[in-house]
């Protein structure tokens, strides 16, 4: 089996190498031609050389792990974000096809408006409220022509690996007596670990049994608010030995309207992962699971 994965050097795609990698022939491609074999295209603003490395490589499995993430800075540039997360990944749709060939895609909790305090199902009416969440839908929706999919969507991504808000929580706690977190958005921290094992595990699956393709949610199990979140990472730096000046007591709540910014968020990023679960035949663990192990390998187990 060959596999082609574009957006190697993302948290999710670092993982993605790791897990996929045991599969069978991996090619990994980044955003420079000049990093990758033979000079592939990985750059999502090339849609001709997309489609043109797929034909070359012919691939059995695609995976996508690229995409504009910067929520707040795709309101200013709609157009590249749409490149990004909705006309490229319908070439690659295009491409896997005429191949035959199966597409991974994750896609985000933005699809959603973020009201009431229910985890969100697959079946549920969408209603995306910034450019990002817009675009990742119309990728979701370019994806699903290829009858070989599974697309996952996802929430709150993290990896020990790259910036994320743990570590970003860290540094302030050591450099301030106190902060604020908001309090009023619900969702579950995901490490891109998880993801990255789950897809895996799914892939399998689904190439063995193809009524699985699909759309699914994947995230951690159990709920928390960024303050929730904040403060059980910051306790458990105390217990690592973490030098810090503020503690999880020390983190004061607010609402997101105290933070207006150019992108408006969802309040309820909640996700129903009964389905992904029954499908593939999976337990997902808490969210405080991975987030202590990532924890633990940047404090180096202090």
């Amino acid at each position: 089996m060959k596999i082609l994965l574009f957006g190697r050097s993302g948290q999710v795609g670092w993982e993605l190498q790791r897990s996929l990698s045991v599969l069978g022939e991996l090619v990994t491609l980044g955003h420079d031609p000049a990093g990758n074999p033979d000079q592939l295209c990985g750059d999502f603003n090339n849609l001709t050389g997309l489609a043109d490395t797929v034909r070359r490589v012919k691939p059995d499995v695609i995976v996508n792990a690229v995409a504009h993430t910067a929520v707040d800075k795709a309101e200013a540039e709609p157009a590249l974000a749409r490149t990004l997360n909705a006309l490229a990944p319908g070439v690659l749709a295009a491409e896997a096809n005429k191949l035959g060939a199966w597409l991974v895609h994750y896609s985000t909790d933005y699809v959603f408006d973020g009201s009431g305090n229910q985890p969100w199902r697959e079946t549920d009416a969408t209603g995306p409220l910034s450019v990002y969440g817009q675009t990742k839908l119309e990728g979701e929706q370019a994806v699903a022509t290829c009858p070989k999919h599974l697309i996952f969507r996802t929430s709150w991504v993290y990896a020990a690996r790259g910036g994320n808000f743990a570590k970003t929580m860290l540094r302030l706690a050591g450099e301030r007596e106190a902060l604020t977190v908001i309090n009023d958005q619900m969702g579950a921290p995901t490490s891109a670990e998880l993801l990255a094992d789950v897809t895996a595990h799914a892939l399998v699956a689904a190439m063995k049994q193809p009524a699985l393709a699909g759309l699914y949610h994947c995230v951690a199990a159990g709920e928390t608010s960024w303050h929730g979140y904040a403060s059980y990472v910051l306790a458990e730096a105390q217990a690592l030995g973490w030098p810090l000046k503020a503690g999880p007591a020390q983190v004061a709540p607010t609402a997101t309207a105290s933070y207006p910014t150019p992108a408006q968020r969802p309040l309820n990023s909640r996700l129903d992962t009964t389905r992904l679960q029954a499908a593939f035949g999976l337990v997902l663990p808490p969210w405080q699971v991975q987030v202590k192990r990532m924890l633990q390998e940047i404090t180096g187990g202090k």
